[in-house]
């Protein structure tokens, strides 16, 4: 195919190659976030961490870079070749999550998670961009629905194999089979998929604007009172969603006293079919039934986390693993409604000129506030509730809330019993971010038939 690496025609665009592998580099993305999630509890075990250090090194050491990039890469992405942007993100993350397996310390953890979270952050930004540079504003939000179904396979794949690996093996080699192919998938990338041409769904005018300033780009956002409450939405729906996604393995561990592998398997099939669900139902559904009016994926986005909160609640008190799996497939599904919808917002309440930066912003602001402070609020309060539940001295009795070696069968017993309490109640204050989220949604929804019909 003759394309240039400024973009190819509109109707010669291989858009069908493009999503497929954006959705390969997806399922990569969160494959390595899923391994250290689901092997959290080893990792803690092997090399002595607390809850709280577990709750930074998935939270705050993994958001500290990603947040600080995000927006810059999404300025790169309206100027320079986005393709290569995604492409370079894939590799730098596959090398860290190489270097994870070779960790030997929580510093080491540190360094490593810090690569991988900067890494990550080029990934969305110019994706969104991209996938709107050829899609129609009314299939937006589904068709990049389809690039990140790549999220829940991504989970599951990870989540599963990791929990194998490191049983056959050890943890570490499950971080060195998964940092590889990210390597390859990303040199394949930058070799076969065309650069589109930018705002080509929105006509001639649009391929043509040039990329504003940042102080231009930021005053567009804050005049955008939709924007402004969609991206609070997002990012306080991120809060609760990266702490139980980053805790679920560890939960499911403590109070069912799961092995490693049942628990990673547990944990990427509840959070693959539930977001698989959840995205789908809420984007494709949002998408349709926008059509009669602009407002529902505000609606479609509230609804869901309106809903999930008491599902949570009850799936992290249920009395069996089997009512808790079951609970959790259905809170973690309506939870995910407002994850596709977000991102079409974003999208078609920006011009094409500013739809990275936008995407990026967003990103940073889910990442602070949902990657950044939720892991670390879970950690924190998983060990201040655990001393609670602990008849003694919790710190001296089970340190990082660990039986030590040597303990008698009561005390080990009484430790993990306590740390499976702490790590309830944690989790069961997180979702209370979700009503707060759901509110800000609800804010935007007048100003999206607005903004559609001043667009028309």
């Amino acid at each position: 195919m003759n394309t240039s690496e400024n973009g190819a025609e509109a109707g010669a665009y291989p858009r069908r190659l493009m999503i497929f592998m954006l959705f390969l580099i997806c399922v990569l993305n969160f494959a390595d976030r899923a391994v250290f999630s689901a092997l959290a509890q080893v990792i803690k075990a092997d090399l002595r961490l607390t809850d709280l250090q577990l709750g930074l090194l998935q939270g705050l050491v993994f958001a500290l870079l990603y947040a600080a990039v995000g927006l810059p890469i999404g300025l790169m992405a309206e100027r320079f070749s986005r393709k290569r942007i995604i492409a370079g993100a894939t590799a730098i993350w596959s090398a860290a999550t190489l270097a994870t397996g070779l960790a030997g310390s929580f510093a080491q953890l540190a360094a490593s998670r810090l690569i991988v979270g900067m890494g990550e952050a080029g990934f969305t930004p110019p994706t969104a961009s991209m996938v709107a540079d050829v899609t129609p504003r009314n299939r937006r939000a589904s068709t990049m629905a389809l690039v990140m179904l790549g999220t829940p396979a991504g989970i599951f794949l990870g989540a599963t194999l990791a929990g194998l690996i490191a049983s056959h093996w050890d943890w570490r080699t499950a971080f060195l089979a998964f940092g590889l192919p990210g390597i390859v998938i990303a040199l394949i990338f930058v070799w076969i998929v065309p650069e589109p041409v930018r705002g080509q769904a929105d006509g001639a005018a649009a391929s043509k604007e040039p990329a504003p300033p940042v102080g231009v780009f930021l005053r567009a956002v804050a005049s955008n009172r939709p924007l402004v409450w969609v991206i609070a939405g997002g990012s306080l729906a991120g809060f609760g969603m990266t702490s139980i996604s980053q805790f679920l393995a560890v939960f499911l561990a403590r109070t069912f006293d799961l092995g490693v592998r049942e628990a990673a398997a547990s944990f990427g099939s509840v959070s693959g079919i539930s977001i698989a669900v959840g995205l789908l139902v809420g984007s494709f559904g949002t998408d349709l039934l926008s059509r009669r009016d602009p407002r529902w994926p505000a609606w479609g986005a509230a609804i869901g986390l309106v809903c999930a909160p008491p599902i949570y609640w009850a799936a992290f008190h249920a009395s069996s693993f089997a009512m808790s799996i079951v609970l959790l497939l259905i809170a973690g599904s309506f939870l995910l409604m407002f994850f596709g919808p977000t991102t079409g917002m974003i999208q078609n309440l920006l011009p094409a000129r500013m739809r990275a930066s936008g995407v990026a912003l967003y990103t940073l602001l889910y990442t602070l506030i949902g990657s950044g402070l939720g892991p670390v609020f879970v950690g924190g309060m998983s060990d201040v509730f655990g001393a609670r539940a602990y008849a003694g001295d919790y710190a001296a009795a089970c340190p990082s809330g660990l039986a030590p070696k040597g303990a008698t069968a009561a005390q080990a017993a009484a430790c993990a019993e306590a740390s499976a309490a702490g790590m309830q109640m944690a989790l069961t204050l997180a979702v209370l971010s979700f009503l707060v989220a759901a509110f800000c949604f609800l804010r935007a929804a007048p100003g999206l038939r607005q903004h559609a019909q001043t667009s028309a």
